[in-house]
């Protein structure tokens, strides 16, 4: 039996895109406002700068991978992306998605589609962009995932991922600790009504690989010029590799 990480607890490769499901299916209505809860609206900033280092151009072609309630796409859509497919493995998130942003969207620009980011339903060759904002970590094979982006990438087209990363200065990191283990499962108690999925997203972001350990994963996968960005000190990274 082929096992993984979900948070610090190991489970069959099987279960996991099931457990993590029921916890993006519970967080989905307050998805958004625990975002800026918790980041104290930092979150907005970087998916700005994700937007930039994506270096898109007018009539793009974007792939917003674990696209969730929309962010990526909303901002992708206004810096001239011709269109954009927001993909999620979530129902309950496409569903937030598709009613926040589809009646603002221009027409023909924005579609949403269901599925698997091991086992992308697109052609070889499909995006010029694909956006991955706090997703890749709840995949279960990462390079299965990171190989899907590649081979629907058009040559020269981008892959970039914003996640959660590695603290850059020490001496911040017991603050953080306290802060992410102590704090945001209560929050997430209190505004979600749900701990146990906030402390499982925090254990996620110990588990997930760091920054240089990912940037070899997007090289081992075929992408080419490769390198990242550290913001707010490493609580998160934007990783970006071409085809």
């Amino acid at each position: 039996m082929n096992t993984t990480h979900f948070g610090y607890e190991r489970v069959d490769e099987g279960d996991k895109a099931a457990r993590v499901g029921e916890v993006f299916s519970s967080v989905a209505p307050r998805y958004d406002l625990m975002n800026d809860l918790m980041s104290f609206g930092l979150h907005r900033l970087w998916k700005r700068f994700c937007i930039l280092a994506a270096r898109l151009r007018p009539g793009d072609r974007v792939l917003d991978l674990a696209g969730g309630t929309g962010d990526l796409a909303r901002l992708a859509l206004a810096r001239g992306a011709g269109e954009v497919v927001v993909a999620d493995v979530n129902p309950g998130m496409l569903e937030v998605g598709r009613d926040r942003l589809l009646d603002r969207a221009p027409a023909g620009r924005l579609r949403f589609v269901c599925a698997d980011a091991e086992s992308l339903p697109f052609a070889p060759g499909s995006f010029d962009c694909v956006m991955m904002g706090f997703g890749l970590r709840n995949v279960t094979r990462i390079d299965r995932a990171v190989a899907a982006v590649r081979e629907c990438l058009r040559p020269a087209g981008r892959f970039v991922v914003l996640e959660f990363s590695r603290l850059t200065v020490p001496a911040l990191r017991p603050l953080y600790d306290h802060y992410s283990f102590s704090v945001l499962p209560r929050i997430g108690r209190l505004v979600a009504g749900d701990e146990d999925a906030y402390r499982y997203l925090v254990e996620s972001i110990r588990m997930h690989p760091d920054q240089a350990a990912l940037l070899e994963m997007m090289r081992a996968a075929g992408f080419r010029r490769c390198r990242y960005f550290n913001l707010s000190a490493g609580v998160v990274a934007v990783h970006r590799g071409y085809r």
